[in-house]
């Protein structure tokens, strides 16, 4: 199963790091990662693969809201699918 995960904040150093860390503890595989910076704010879009992910998607969620919360970010997770659904024209 693939999944988005969108990281939304002031930018500050070793987001991308603390985000992949989080992810790679999980067993979950970066498949394709876009970030800029607009303005004083960091984006990030990253395509993943949970098919090895050693926890429930609702787990994965949790920690990943979680991390956020600790370095001042929005973290979120869908799962692709729903993500696609979401964003037709």
């Amino acid at each position: 199963m693939k999944a988005i995960v969108t990281v939304i904040g002031k930018d500050k150093v070793g987001i991308i790091a603390q985000v992949s860390a989080v992810l790679a503890e999980n067993m979950v595989n970066i498949l394709d990662i876009s970030q800029t910076i607009l303005q004083d704010y960091f984006t990030m879009i990253m395509l993943v693969d949970l098919t090895n992910m050693k926890i429930s998607f609702s787990d994965m969620n949790k920690i990943l809201e979680e991390k956020g919360r600790i370095i001042g970010l929005q973290i979120k997770v869908q799962r692709e699918e729903v993500f696609k659904a979401m964003h037709q024209v």
